[in-house]
């Protein structure tokens, strides 16, 4: 596997639309950046939200999430919780190639403020908005900027074709329009 340049990210964003709205270079001025890197894609998270609060005592249940373990949230500024956890969505939707693998990791502006988003792949072939995962680490409530950059897609490239990819086994996650709740 290789890891993939910025001439190509730009090239298959342009000619194969693998990230709308795409952006040519890194937007940097008074915000947190996004758009194109060296080596990766800095994406910007949308100003949806889903907040987990306890006031309602449920449990968190991958395999039968209760929806009153959140508050929805729009707006500029989401203001995360200390030591809870939000959901939000990209801004940009993705079509991964067959042949590539992405790896979403945290941009370290936020992470050296104690706000971690968690390290998910997006697999060959899948396709929609990043459902993405922002934990608030620290004792203090936290700030996250809407439509600005969280985090960042790091695209790795395999020699062969693998044999079955997202799209042909149905995932449950394909083509996703907003902030998606686990599914089993």
């Amino acid at each position: 596997m290789a890891v993939k340049n910025d001439l190509w990210i730009k090239r298959m964003a342009t000619e194969h639309d693998m990230i709308k709205p795409f952006a040519e270079s890194q937007v940097r001025d008074g915000v947190i950046s996004y758009g194109l890197s060296s080596y990766g894609y800095d994406v910007r998270v949308a100003d949806e939200y889903k907040i987990f609060t306890n006031v309602n005592t449920t449990i968190v249940d991958p395999k039968q999430f209760d929806p009153r373990s959140f508050v929805e949230f729009r707006g500029e500024i989401c203001i995360v919780p200390p030591n809870s956890f939000a959901l939000a969505r990209s801004v940009e939707y993705f079509k991964i190639p067959r042949r590539i693998l992405t790896v979403c990791v945290g941009k370290s502006t936020y992470a050296r403020c104690g706000i971690i988003v968690n390290v998910t792949p997006l697999e060959p072939e899948w396709e929609g908005y990043v459902t993405l995962e922002i934990s608030n680490t620290t004792p203090l409530p936290a700030r996250v900027y809407s439509n600005e950059g969280l985090c960042q897609i790091v695209f790795f490239e395999s020699d062969e074709v693998c044999s079955v990819s997202y799209k042909d086994k149905k995932g449950k996650y394909q083509s996703q329009q907003g902030i998606v709740l686990p599914k089993v």
